[in-house]
């Protein structure tokens, strides 16, 4: 589903990506750990289209990434990727609903269809009653899980998470870890998701590990 091969990427003199080559399969939930500048978040970052790597190549269901024109390369990340940070990345002036909507507007899909999308999805992450709240109104919990919603409104291939439980309480925390293998049961997704968290890695279905730019468990 997602195919890594012979990843290499410097920035400046600084090798960050050595070599890097991984495989994963159609509705794993995999989670990347490692130290702090081990290289996660770069790997994180070039497998889902954000940065370029050096040399190598990147495929996933079958499409060479970074074959493509940039127009193209553009429309896949819209419409096959779907993203969750760690902050949220929430457009503050705007509702909750409007958040989720906006990459299936991007899409150019119907605005009435990608609303019913958008609260059926609030409905399923159980914030439907926030809907016309704006990002400073919801809680941190709250947050993520719009975040979640925006990342799956266009039904992507995987959804790609970096540190998505970092600025959580424990509470907040296990539910967004379980809700993560019930996105895998209710729709099939395949996750990719770099952690600090040894629990959320220990449930995860695989841990790749890497360190100095390499990964050093596959």
């Amino acid at each position: 589903m997602i195919s890594v091969k012979n990843i290499n990427k410097s920035f400046g003199p600084l090798q960050v990506l050595k070599d890097v080559s991984l495989e994963i399969r159609r509705g794993e939930v995999v989670s990347i750990v490692g130290a702090s500048g081990a290289g996660k978040t770069t790997l994180l970052q070039i497998i889902g289209t954000l940065s370029s790597p050096d040399s190598g190549s990147v495929h996933i269901s079958g499409h060479s990434l970074f074959d493509m024109k940039e127009e193209e390369l553009a429309r896949f990340r819209n419409q096959r990727i779907g993203f969750v940070f760690q902050f949220h990345q929430l457009l503050p002036e705007f509702t909750a609903l409007e958040n989720v909507m906006i990459p299936a507007l991007i899409a150019k899909r119907d605005k009435e269809e990608a609303k019913s999308k958008a609260v059926e999805l609030l409905s399923f992450l159980g914030v439907a009653e926030r809907a016309e709240h704006k990002p400073s109104e919801l809680s941190g919990g709250e947050k993520q899980r719009v975040a979640v919603a925006r990342a799956l409104i266009n039904d992507p291939d995987v959804i790609l998470a970096d540190e998505p439980s970092g600025s959580l309480d424990s509470k907040n925390k296990e539910e967004l870890h379980k809700l993560f293998f019930d996105l895998r049961d209710k729709f099939g997704q395949t996750l990719v998701i770099v952690t600090h968290d040894s629990e959320l890695a220990a449930i995860s279905d695989r841990v790749i590990s890497m360190q100095d730019g390499k990964i050093i468990v596959n």
